[in-house]
């Protein structure tokens, strides 16, 4: 994330009504925690995250859905956002970020390329689900490393631009 985005995201987070932010990852292993813990100023919303890489850490610590994670290898749409919202459930946030992919390709499970899923939840008010976003990156040729780079920037571009649009009704 460039320093100017950054700063973006910052204003944004901190306009009235304010808003805090935690996250959750997988495939990008820390990557958006450290991008945002680099943001100056960031601990005035930015409440903390998780890295929850295997299944039972995203069910104890997320409450992702054992059996639907089990059956795509914790790798979709949906658990992105149950990622997502639970780290908003964790940490007490207004939006919950979270990513979930393979940073390589796996042959057996019909993976060619480094592909990730994020998702964007944002809580209204008592918690409830206000509005949701996500998204499919794909990283063809990308090696481990880049993807997981690629993935944390993809997901930090989308959530500045969920507020920049005015993202969902905020209480």
């Amino acid at each position: 994330m460039s320093p100017a985005a950054g700063v973006a995201l910052k204003a944004r987070l901190l306009a009235a009504p304010r808003l805090t932010l935690a996250v959750a990852e997988s495939l990008t292993c820390g990557g958006v925690q450290a991008r945002i813990g680099a943001i100056p100023g960031a601990s005035t919303f930015f409440l903390g995250g998780v890295t929850a890489y295997t299944l039972d850490e995203k069910v104890k610590l997320l409450g992702v859905d054992r059996r639907g994670a089990k059956r795509v290898n914790c790798v979709s749409e949906s658990v992105a956002l149950e990622m997502a919202a639970g780290a908003c459930r964790l940490f007490g946030s207004d939006v919950g970020v979270a990513t979930t992919g393979y940073a390589e390709p796996d042959a057996g499970r019909g993976v060619a390329e480094p592909m990730a899923w994020w998702a964007i939840v944002q809580r209204g008010p008592r918690g409830r689900i206000a509005g949701q976003w996500t998204g499919r990156v794909e990283c063809p040729g990308a090696t481990r490393t880049d993807a997981q780079a690629f993935v944390a920037e993809a997901v930090l571009a989308a959530l500045l631009g969920v507020l920049t649009r005015g993202g969902a009704p905020r209480g």
